[in-house]
Protein backbone atom coordinates (compact mmCIF):
# COMPACT_ATOMS: atom_id res chain seq x y z
CA UNK A 1 0.00 0.00 0.00
CA UNK A 2 1.05 3.58 -0.69
CA UNK A 3 0.81 5.67 2.47
CA UNK A 4 -0.44 9.22 1.98
CA UNK A 5 -1.39 12.32 3.95
CA UNK A 6 -3.33 15.45 2.96
CA UNK A 7 -2.32 18.94 4.12
CA UNK A 8 -4.92 21.54 3.12
CA UNK A 9 -6.64 24.26 5.12
CA UNK A 10 -9.99 23.80 3.34
CA UNK A 11 -11.99 21.01 4.95
CA UNK A 12 -14.17 20.39 1.89
CA UNK A 13 -11.06 20.00 -0.28
CA UNK A 14 -9.70 17.37 2.12
CA UNK A 15 -13.04 15.57 2.20
CA UNK A 16 -13.32 15.47 -1.59
CA UNK A 17 -9.74 14.27 -2.09
CA UNK A 18 -10.18 11.66 0.64
CA UNK A 19 -13.20 10.24 -1.16
CA UNK A 20 -11.45 10.36 -4.54
CA UNK A 21 -8.63 8.25 -3.10
CA UNK A 22 -11.17 5.70 -1.87
CA UNK A 23 -12.94 5.62 -5.25
CA UNK A 24 -10.00 5.79 -7.65
CA UNK A 25 -6.86 4.70 -5.79
CA UNK A 26 -7.55 1.56 -3.74
CA UNK A 27 -3.83 0.97 -3.20
CA UNK A 28 -3.44 4.32 -1.40
CA UNK A 29 -3.92 4.33 2.37
CA UNK A 30 -4.62 7.72 3.95
CA UNK A 31 -2.70 7.79 7.24
CA UNK A 32 -3.29 11.39 8.29
CA UNK A 33 -4.62 14.87 7.53
CA UNK A 34 -3.62 18.38 8.58
CA UNK A 35 -5.20 21.80 8.11
CA UNK A 36 -2.10 23.98 7.93
CA UNK A 37 1.66 24.43 8.17
CA UNK A 38 2.04 23.96 11.94
CA UNK A 39 -0.33 21.02 12.13
CA UNK A 40 1.28 19.47 9.05
CA UNK A 41 4.78 19.77 10.52
CA UNK A 42 3.62 18.05 13.71
CA UNK A 43 1.97 15.29 11.71
CA UNK A 44 5.11 14.65 9.66
CA UNK A 45 7.12 14.15 12.85
CA UNK A 46 4.92 11.20 13.73
CA UNK A 47 4.15 9.53 10.40
CA UNK A 48 6.21 8.49 7.39
CA UNK A 49 4.13 8.89 4.22
CA UNK A 50 5.12 7.92 0.71
CA UNK A 51 3.11 10.82 -0.76
CA UNK A 52 1.99 14.17 0.62
CA UNK A 53 -0.85 16.03 -1.09
CA UNK A 54 0.18 19.58 -0.19
CA UNK A 55 -1.79 22.79 -0.63
CA UNK A 56 0.36 25.79 -1.56
CA UNK A 57 -1.49 28.66 0.13
CA UNK A 58 -2.90 28.05 3.62
CA UNK A 59 -4.06 30.27 6.45
CA UNK A 60 -0.84 30.00 8.48
CA UNK A 61 1.66 29.99 5.62
CA UNK A 62 2.60 28.23 2.39
CA UNK A 63 3.44 24.66 1.55
CA UNK A 64 7.04 25.83 1.12
CA UNK A 65 7.09 27.20 4.67
CA UNK A 66 6.26 23.67 5.77
CA UNK A 67 8.98 22.11 3.60
CA UNK A 68 11.53 24.58 5.01
CA UNK A 69 10.85 23.16 8.47
CA UNK A 70 11.88 19.66 7.39
CA UNK A 71 15.52 18.48 7.44
CA UNK A 72 14.88 16.21 4.44
CA UNK A 73 12.02 15.45 2.05
CA UNK A 74 11.92 11.64 1.90
CA UNK A 75 8.48 11.53 0.27
CA UNK A 76 6.86 12.46 -3.02
CA UNK A 77 4.87 15.69 -3.07
CA UNK A 78 1.86 16.32 -5.26
CA UNK A 79 1.00 19.99 -4.92
CA UNK A 80 -2.59 21.21 -4.91
CA UNK A 81 -3.22 24.70 -6.20
CA UNK A 82 -5.88 27.07 -7.43
CA UNK A 83 -5.77 28.07 -11.09
CA UNK A 84 -2.96 30.62 -11.39
CA UNK A 85 -1.10 31.03 -14.68
CA UNK A 86 2.25 31.93 -13.12
CA UNK A 87 2.12 29.07 -10.60
CA UNK A 88 1.20 26.55 -13.28
CA UNK A 89 4.08 27.68 -15.49
CA UNK A 90 6.46 27.37 -12.52
CA UNK A 91 5.30 23.80 -11.96
CA UNK A 92 5.99 22.99 -15.59
CA UNK A 93 9.50 24.49 -15.46
CA UNK A 94 10.26 22.32 -12.43
CA UNK A 95 8.57 19.22 -13.91
CA UNK A 96 6.66 18.69 -10.68
CA UNK A 97 3.23 17.14 -10.39
CA UNK A 98 0.37 19.38 -9.38
CA UNK A 99 -3.40 19.11 -9.16
CA UNK A 100 -5.73 22.02 -9.84
CA UNK A 101 -8.67 22.64 -7.53
CA UNK A 102 -11.22 21.17 -7.80
CA UNK A 103 -9.18 18.02 -8.28
CA UNK A 104 -9.99 16.05 -11.43
CA UNK A 105 -10.04 12.28 -10.61
CA UNK A 106 -8.34 11.48 -13.93
CA UNK A 107 -5.48 13.85 -13.10
CA UNK A 108 -5.22 12.28 -9.64
CA UNK A 109 -4.94 8.82 -11.14
CA UNK A 110 -2.31 10.07 -13.62
CA UNK A 111 -0.17 11.62 -10.86
CA UNK A 112 -0.30 8.45 -8.79
CA UNK A 113 0.67 6.39 -11.83
CA UNK A 114 3.78 8.55 -12.30
CA UNK A 115 4.65 7.93 -8.65
CA UNK A 116 4.38 4.17 -9.07
CA UNK A 117 6.72 4.24 -12.05
CA UNK A 118 9.36 6.62 -10.72
CA UNK A 119 10.04 7.00 -7.03
CA UNK A 120 12.83 9.54 -6.67
CA UNK A 121 14.12 12.25 -4.39
CA UNK A 122 13.10 15.59 -5.87
CA UNK A 123 14.65 18.12 -3.48
CA UNK A 124 16.36 20.06 -6.28
CA UNK A 125 13.11 20.31 -8.19
CA UNK A 126 11.31 21.74 -5.18
CA UNK A 127 14.02 24.39 -4.84
CA UNK A 128 13.65 25.28 -8.52
CA UNK A 129 9.88 25.52 -8.15
CA UNK A 130 10.14 27.68 -5.04
CA UNK A 131 12.60 30.04 -6.77
CA UNK A 132 10.27 30.36 -9.76
CA UNK A 133 7.27 31.16 -7.60
CA UNK A 134 9.10 33.70 -5.44
CA UNK A 135 10.70 35.56 -8.35
CA UNK A 136 7.45 36.33 -10.12
CA UNK A 137 8.89 39.15 -12.24
CA UNK A 138 12.29 37.58 -12.88
CA UNK A 139 12.69 35.39 -15.99
CA UNK A 140 13.15 31.72 -15.20
CA UNK A 141 16.77 30.68 -15.64
CA UNK A 142 16.61 26.91 -15.13
CA UNK A 143 14.55 24.00 -16.32
CA UNK A 144 14.04 20.46 -15.01
CA UNK A 145 14.35 17.78 -17.69
CA UNK A 146 13.47 14.10 -17.23
CA UNK A 147 15.76 11.71 -19.08
CA UNK A 148 15.27 7.95 -18.84
CA UNK A 149 17.16 7.54 -15.56
CA UNK A 150 17.67 11.03 -14.11
CA UNK A 151 16.21 14.46 -13.57
CA UNK A 152 18.55 17.15 -14.90
CA UNK A 153 18.33 20.77 -13.77
CA UNK A 154 19.76 22.74 -16.70
CA UNK A 155 20.46 26.39 -17.43
CA UNK A 156 18.09 27.55 -20.15
CA UNK A 157 20.82 29.82 -21.57
CA UNK A 158 22.91 26.70 -22.35
CA UNK A 159 20.30 25.18 -24.66
CA UNK A 160 21.14 25.72 -28.34
CA UNK A 161 18.11 24.03 -29.84
CA UNK A 162 15.38 21.42 -29.38
CA UNK A 163 14.28 18.90 -31.98
CA UNK A 164 11.10 16.85 -32.06
CA UNK A 165 11.36 13.06 -32.21
CA UNK A 166 7.77 11.70 -32.22
CA UNK A 167 6.64 12.03 -28.57
CA UNK A 168 10.16 12.88 -27.37
CA UNK A 169 12.29 16.02 -27.57
CA UNK A 170 16.05 16.05 -28.16
CA UNK A 171 17.93 18.87 -26.44
CA UNK A 172 21.28 20.10 -27.75
CA UNK A 173 23.56 22.12 -25.45
CA UNK A 174 26.43 24.56 -25.83
CA UNK A 175 28.86 22.02 -24.34
CA UNK A 176 27.96 19.60 -27.17
CA UNK A 177 25.91 17.36 -24.89
CA UNK A 178 22.59 15.92 -26.03
CA UNK A 179 19.62 14.81 -23.96
CA UNK A 180 16.40 13.00 -24.89
CA UNK A 181 13.33 13.97 -22.86
CA UNK A 182 9.96 12.24 -22.82
CA UNK A 183 7.81 15.28 -23.57
CA UNK A 184 6.69 16.83 -26.83
CA UNK A 185 8.31 19.85 -28.47
CA UNK A 186 5.04 21.78 -28.15
CA UNK A 187 5.28 21.67 -24.35
CA UNK A 188 8.74 23.24 -24.44
CA UNK A 189 7.71 25.78 -27.06
CA UNK A 190 5.05 27.02 -24.62
CA UNK A 191 7.65 27.35 -21.86
CA UNK A 192 10.56 28.82 -23.81
CA UNK A 193 9.04 31.16 -26.41
CA UNK A 194 9.22 34.11 -24.00
CA UNK A 195 12.91 33.35 -23.35
CA UNK A 196 14.29 34.03 -26.85
CA UNK A 197 13.38 30.67 -28.34
CA UNK A 198 11.68 30.48 -31.72
CA UNK A 199 9.83 27.65 -33.49
CA UNK A 200 11.27 27.79 -37.01
CA UNK A 201 9.91 24.46 -38.18
CA UNK A 202 7.38 21.86 -37.06
CA UNK A 203 10.26 19.82 -35.64
CA UNK A 204 12.68 22.54 -34.51
CA UNK A 205 12.83 25.13 -31.73
CA UNK A 206 15.99 27.26 -31.55
CA UNK A 207 17.61 29.61 -29.06
CA UNK A 208 17.99 32.77 -31.12
CA UNK A 209 21.22 33.82 -29.40
CA UNK A 210 22.97 30.80 -30.94
CA UNK A 211 21.97 31.54 -34.56
CA UNK A 212 25.07 32.21 -36.65
CA UNK A 213 23.51 32.74 -40.07
CA UNK A 214 20.45 32.19 -42.21
CA UNK A 215 21.04 30.55 -45.59
CA UNK A 216 18.25 31.59 -47.97
CA UNK A 217 18.98 29.06 -50.73
CA UNK A 218 17.87 25.42 -50.87
CA UNK A 219 14.60 26.15 -49.10
CA UNK A 220 16.25 28.07 -46.29
CA UNK A 221 18.00 26.89 -43.15
CA UNK A 222 19.75 28.25 -40.07
CA UNK A 223 23.32 27.50 -39.14
CA UNK A 224 23.81 27.47 -35.39
CA UNK A 225 27.02 28.32 -33.53
CA UNK A 226 27.72 24.61 -32.97
CA UNK A 227 27.63 24.06 -36.74
CA UNK A 228 24.27 22.32 -36.82
CA UNK A 229 21.87 23.07 -39.68
CA UNK A 230 18.22 23.66 -38.84
CA UNK A 231 15.61 23.76 -41.63
CA UNK A 232 13.18 26.67 -41.78
CA UNK A 233 9.69 25.84 -43.01
CA UNK A 234 8.30 27.75 -45.98
CA UNK A 235 5.45 29.06 -43.85
CA UNK A 236 7.82 30.29 -41.14
CA UNK A 237 10.38 31.86 -43.47
CA UNK A 238 8.94 35.45 -43.53
CA UNK A 239 8.60 35.42 -39.74
CA UNK A 240 12.15 34.13 -39.29
CA UNK A 241 13.53 36.90 -41.53
CA UNK A 242 11.61 39.50 -39.54
CA UNK A 243 12.75 37.98 -36.26
CA UNK A 244 16.41 38.07 -37.36
CA UNK A 245 16.09 41.70 -38.49
CA UNK A 246 14.91 42.58 -34.99
CA UNK A 247 17.70 40.79 -33.10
Amino acid sequence: MIKAIIIDDIEQARTTLRQDLVDYAPDVELIGEASGVVEGAKLLKNVQPDIVFLDIQMQDGSGFDLLDLLPTIPFKIIFITASDAHAIKAFRYAAIDYLLKPVDPDELVSSLEKYRKQQINENEKYKLLNDSLKNHSKPTERLALHSQDKIHIVNISDIIRCESSVNYTEFYFADRKKMVVSKTLKEYEDLLTDLNFYRVHQSHLVNTKYIREFVKTEGGHLIMTDGSMVPVSTRKRPDVVKMLDEL
